[in-house]
């Protein structure tokens, strides 16, 4: 996560509310028609699917209250807006109570294509569209559980699960490899890189991305690729924090090796 941010927080009014401009919305609206052929051709299914469902508006800046109240038929969850950056501990608290963290503004013209930090096209165009699957939903919520029981040395470890698998996981379909990841989905420039022949594929395993540092300030030179979801949905169920420590005793891996393809 990046350490500092020059975007400002936007506060929503008593009843949830949040005033975007017309340059906002139209940067919006931007995003979405670039993207939407982007992870029609690309996606994964399951995002694909949980897109259709979410229905989120295209041509403005939707509010948390609307996104949350198709989440909380589907899945029980709802998106919370919060400041641009928000603490590990803040943010594992959060997924265990079925909320996801939501940045409030919208990123600027000159970030339209890659932001390191997350604004609110990666939170709802990215992120939501999984989170109407109750088996991705238990997947968050399970990292979550596990980070409020975490001590502080373990929460930088703890989100490379996170990290290589909800925001940049990969999923083969067929002979094809498809995005499932949320940054992958909100970013213009990741989504083609990561499903290019450019980076590096290594075959999901909890330990291995556990032992993995991960970039934000240039698209990942790693990608774990699942071979089926049960590989994901089955992590959920292991000792997270047990898994880290032997993570942390087995040490980092550098960012190199073989490719899969």
């Amino acid at each position: 996560m990046p350490k500092s941010t020059k975007y400002l927080v936007k506060t929503p009014d008593a009843d949830g509310y949040i005033s975007y401009s017309e340059a906002e919305d139209r940067v919006w609206a931007d995003l979405y028609a670039q993207q939407l052929p982007r992870v029609q051709t690309h996606a994964a299914k399951p995002y694909l699917d949980g897109l259709d469902r979410m229905r989120i508006p295209q041509k403005r800046v939707p509010q948390c209250t609307e996104i949350s109240a198709t989440l909380r038929q589907l899945t029980g969850w709802q998106v919370a807006p919060v400041p641009a950056l928000i603490g590990f501990e803040k943010f594992f608290s959060m997924l265990a109570d079925k909320t996801f963290p939501a940045a409030s503004f919208i990123r600027s013209r000159e970030d339209f294509d890659y932001i390191e930090e997350p604004d609110i096209f990666h939170e709802i165009f990215g992120h939501t569209p999984l989170l109407t699957d109750p088996r991705f939903a238990e997947f968050s919520q399970a990292i979550g559980k596990a980070g409020t029981r975490a001590t502080k040395s373990d929460y930088a470890w703890l989100i490379r699960l996170y990290w290589f698998t909800i925001e940049f996981g990969l999923l083969r379909e067929g002979a094809s490899i498809k995005a499932l990841g949320s940054g992958l989905a909100s970013s213009p420039s990741e989504m083609l890189h990561a499903t290019s022949d450019k980076p590096e594929f290594r075959d999901f395993n909890v330990i291995d991305i556990l032992r993995t540092p991960y970039r934000i300030d240039i698209p990942q030179p790693v990608y774990f690729v699942l071979n089926t979801l049960e590989q994901l949905f089955e992590a959920s169920k292991r000792d997270l924090l047990a898994d880290v420590k032997e993570a942390q005793n087995l040490g980092q891996t550098p960012l190199s090796g073989l490719s899969l393809r």
